[in-house]
């Protein structure tokens, strides 16, 4: 194999990984934007529920404190996996 074919040939090699990287970088892409809508979702019903949780009562319930702190950590934990993606 000639110098030029070997270069073509180097030169391809790393066009290819390139577009392969593409495609993987869009489907991580599309991954984290699902997962961050989730998120934000979830984080609209916790201030919904905190909302609620005020409005009824000044001190809420262990249950509804609880149950709000699960979904916390939820979100934090989701919006961790998509920090630890980008």
């Amino acid at each position: 194999m000639n110098l030029k074919e070997e270069m073509e040939k180097f030169r391809d090699g790393l066009l290819q990984q390139r577009d392969e990287i593409v495609v993987q970088l869009d489907l991580a892409r599309m991954n984290v934007r699902d997962e961050w809508e989730k998120a934000e979702q979830q984080l609209e019903e916790l201030k919904a529920r905190v909302a609620s949780a005020v409005d009824e009562a000044k001190d809420a319930s262990e249950d509804v404190w609880a149950g709000v702190q699960v979904l916390g950590e939820e979100i934090k934990n989701a919006y961790e996996r998509i920090k630890n993606k980008l």
